[in-house]
């Protein structure tokens, strides 16, 4: 099961990101921030006030993305 074990904000809305298979992306969320309760991550308090869950990152429990997602997405660091 793939799981992010770390992650740490680069700039604007990035975040570097670490797989629990070593592998570390770099993720921008600029284009997932364009319709709904994902807007909310444009205002950058909000979106460097994540956490980590269980699997991936979370935002106050109301936005998160799928591991898998977010690693197919990702540029490698």
């Amino acid at each position: 099961i793939l799981k992010i074990v770390a992650a740490e904000y680069v700039r604007d809305m990035i975040l570097r990101l670490t797989f629990n298979d070593g592998c570390i992306k770099i993720c921008d969320f600029a284009p997932l921030a364009t319709k709904g309760v994902c807007t909310k991550l444009r205002n950058l308090d909000y979106f460097k006030n994540f956490k980590l869950d269980p699997f991936s990152v979370d935002w106050n429990n109301e936005i998160g993305f799928a591991p898998e997602y977010l690693y197919e997405i990702g540029q490698a660091a």
